[in-house]
């Protein structure tokens, strides 16, 4: 299948889940999502680095140190995203991508498209997500 061919495909639910050519079409939109991550960070990486300059005016520092805790804060978000990326390609690898981990049902075609590191079905993260409010308002 040539790069051509693959960025011209949307999966379809008129094919067989999870066929050769779906799997090939995720995990590429994976490694490219991973690719940019990477790269945000490098730049950000190299922005902190340059940008350590001391402010003499007190404004000027605390806004600049409010920005670069921001900034790492985001990074940190986008490491921990790294990992579910990571997982989803090793699930790719074993098969069981495309699965909802509660169910082992098919996980929509369109909420994988959206999410590509979704483990659970619509419903399933429905009723993960109600449970999570009942015990959070207790």
């Amino acid at each position: 299948m040539t790069l051509d061919t693959l960025e011209a495909y949307r999966p379809s639910e008129a094919e067989p889940f999870m066929n050769e050519r779906q799997r090939e079409y995720f995990k590429k939109k994976l490694l490219a999502w991973k690719d940019d991550i990477l790269r945000e960070s490098r730049e950000t990486l190299q922005h902190l680095q340059d940008e350590n300059v001391n402010h003499p005016d007190l404004a000027d520092r605390a806004s600049s140190e409010t920005d670069r805790a921001i900034e790492l804060r985001a990074r940190d978000r986008q490491r921990k995203l790294i990992s579910k990326i990571d997982a989803a390609l090793q699930r790719i690898d074993d098969g069981s991508y495309g699965y909802c981990e509660e169910t082992g049902e098919p996980i929509s075609l369109m909420r994988l498209d959206a999410r590509p590191i979704a483990t659970l079905s619509i419903e399933a993260q429905e009723r993960h997500e109600r449970r999570e409010r009942v015990y959070r308002d207790e």
